[in-house]
């Protein structure tokens, strides 16, 4: 990559006369920022502020330049080995930041322009001879020219590793999107154009787990669109958009040995949320609270997740709404817990509790009985009506009970008893 003219015969900067470092040294500072500035307003690609780490790597690139040149002439000894990292480092940064080599080698080509001018003007200021200024042009510029190849370097080796940089740079807008407080919309916009993802207004998270404890491993093909880390340790993916059919059947392919819990459809700034609701709907799943499925909707179980939002909370709400049935034996709180859940399912209605139930309506006034007189004025209060109801049907059963396991509202009825229970007060009818 040549900057400005072929070399039959470079001059090295250590072949000119040392007490031109003299000269030349007190320029280093003021040539930096006119170099700089003068690329910015030049190239269109560099007109933004050079505050951040991408202004700092190119300004220290300049600095590094022109200091190394004129060390050069006054010690030959000199070693490259520092500025030639910081360029073959901007060569890959400018691959990173989607620049084309026309664009890097237009950089170079203005800092040459730039320095020669200033050479120009220190020349004649200093009375130096037609043959020294020529001698140092052409060091100047083959100077330059190495670095220039120098940063060719590092630009292909970065292109070369394009495919694994572009899936870091994703990953690391994955993780800026799930961030908490939300990241800023411009820090999203300026990684997502970096990436080429067009930031959508709706978003669905999937959290992603193997379907069993040990899977090969395999390489997975998702559309451009969807941004994914699966080898965390908690995979995830998000979705533009929400997930209809034909996605959904495209995800299901490429992920064949995976189980997809699916967040609701959000604005990109509740994602982190979503995603939070589906990994709880897998956990639940695998409680058996919901189904377990290949591919479980969060959205279908928000009264689930909800009541096992906080299972300390829940479970005190439990133990102080069963309390009076302790002392039973288990077959009548079984059976006073299935009525219970009934007669709230049915407003009340004898018959339809009795056909719930399959039992004779007469049994089910019997229960009825003992349930007003185990809860009493709870059973008219409608706050806790609602609470019983939270705690019995907020967690829908995921499978059918065992052999002699019984069930209400999702919960084995132990689990939702306070304490051990003891024996009989009554008789069970």
């Amino acid at each position: 990559m040549s900057v400005e003219r072929g070399l039959d015969h470079p001059v090295s900067p250590s072949a000119l006369p040392r007490k031109l470092a003299e000269i030349l040294r007190p320029e280093l500072a003021s040539l930096s920022e006119e170099i700089v500035d003068e690329i910015q307003s030049t190239i269109p690609a560099y007109a933004r502020p050079l505050d951040g780490p991408y202004g700092k790597s190119i300004r220290a690139g300049v600095e590094y330049a022109i200091t190394l040149f004129v060390a050069q002439i006054a010690d030959p000894s000199v070693s490259k080995e520092q500025s030639h990292e910081v360029h073959h480092r901007l060569g890959q940064n400018e691959m990173r930041e989607g620049r084309s080599l026309d664009t890097l080698q237009s950089a170079y080509r203005v800092g040459a322009r730039v320095s020669w001018r200033r050479i120009m003007r220190v020349g004649r200021r200093s009375g130096l001879s037609s043959a020294v200024m020529s001698q140092l042009a052409d060091a100047m510029l083959a100077f330059m020219d190495e670095l220039a190849s120098v940063a060719l370097d590092g630009y292909l080796e970065a292109k070369a590793r394009t495919a694994g940089a572009l899936e870091t740079w994703r990953r690391k807008l994955l993780g800026l999107l799930l961030e908490v407080p939300a990241a800023p919309a411009k820090a999203v916009a300026e990684l997502a154009q970096l990436t080429g993802w067009a930031v959508p207004e709706l978003v669905s998270p999937i959290a992603v787990r193997p379907l069993f404890e040990a899977h090969p491993r395999r390489r997975v093909t998702l559309d451009s669109d969807v941004l994914a880390e699966l080898d965390g340790v908690e995979p995830r993916l998000v979705v533009p958009g929400p997930i209809g059919g034909a996605r959904l059947a495209t995800l299901q392919a490429a992920l064949p040995d995976r189980c997809l819990a699916i967040g609701p459809c959000v604005p990109l700034e509740s994602l982190a949320d979503s995603l939070r609701w589906a990994r709880a709907a897998l956990v639940l799943a695998d409680r058996g609270r919901i189904p377990g499925q290949r591919v479980i909707r969060a959205e279908e179980h928000l009264a689930t997740l909800l009541v096992n939002s906080d299972t300390a909370l829940v479970t005190l709400l439990r133990t102080r709404l069963f309390a009076p049935l302790v002392e039973m034996t288990d077959k009548q709180q079984d059976r006073l817990l299935e009525t219970l859940r009934a007669w709230l399912d049915s407003q009340g209605n004898v018959v339809e509790i009795a056909e719930r139930l399959q039992v004779h309506p007469q049994t089910v006034r019997y229960r009825m009985r003992q349930l007003q007189a185990t809860f009493g004025d709870r059973l008219r209060d409608p706050s806790a009506r609602f609470e019983l109801e939270l705690v019995l049907r907020g967690c829908a059963p995921g499978h059918s009970p065992t052999a002699g396991e019984s069930w209400v509202g999702g919960f084995p009825v132990g689990e939702l008893m306070p304490s051990p229970r003891r024996s009989p007060q009554w008789s069970d009818r």
